[in-house]
């Protein structure tokens, strides 16, 4: 899963709970930051593998830290935590709810790389893997993911009032994470099997 995760941010944006949308964008990788954060130090380990799936090459056979179910729990009440705390800092304006969206925002990402992943995803340590393995069928997943990047733009259209001009910039960013997403999906890659340098 990669544009369908903006999906969240996008529908999770509204005037009423007046979070930054760009602060939702990071939520919703926040788990493939960590990730790749861990992947470069050498804790979790990542391989490149020819045909792994159709729709990803990329076996993160260990990545207990940034993926497992109590991870992503965890992760997810440190978002909440971080965002309340900097909004009572610079007394930035946060109804009591705002806290909650951003960590359900960060947890969305477990939901949806579920649905998407091979049996990767642990629910404790680097065991009980679980994944529905949508990545296994391209076009069906890569028409998940361009319908559900549609569904929260069409919300966040909905529930926010901004100019025409802003309008046309979040439409013209649609189409772009959607070229991006063609790109991902159909755009042949180099094969060759290979271990992550970080391993």
């Amino acid at each position: 899963m990669f544009v369908g995760h903006y999906s969240v941010a996008f529908a999770a944006k509204s005037e009423k709970n007046k979070i930054p949308l760009w602060v939702l964008f990071i939520a919703v990788q926040f788990l493939d930051y960590i990730w790749a954060t861990l992947v470069l130090l050498g804790i979790e380990k990542l391989r490149v593998i020819k045909g792994f799936t159709a729709g990803s090459m990329l076996d993160s056979y260990f990545h207990p830290y940034s993926h497992s179910l109590i991870a992503a729990v965890v992760w997810s009440c440190v978002g909440a935590f971080v965002y309340k705390t900097v909004c009572s800092r610079v007394r930035y304006p946060c109804i009591r709810s705002a806290a909650l969206i951003v960590g359900l925002a960060v947890f969305s990402h477990w939901i949806l790389d579920l649905v998407a992943h091979p049996r990767d995803l642990a629910i404790y340590d680097n065991t009980l893997k679980v994944g529905f393995g949508l990545w296994n069928y391209r076009n069906p997943e890569f028409a998940l993911e361009i319908a559900l990047l549609g569904i929260g733009m069409v919300f966040y259209l909905a529930q926010n009032i901004m100019p025409t001009i802003r309008k046309g910039a979040v439409i013209t960013f649609g189409v772009a994470l959607t070229i991006v997403q063609i790109g991902d999906t159909y755009v042949p890659r180099n094969r060759e099997n290979r271990e992550s340098a970080a391993n």
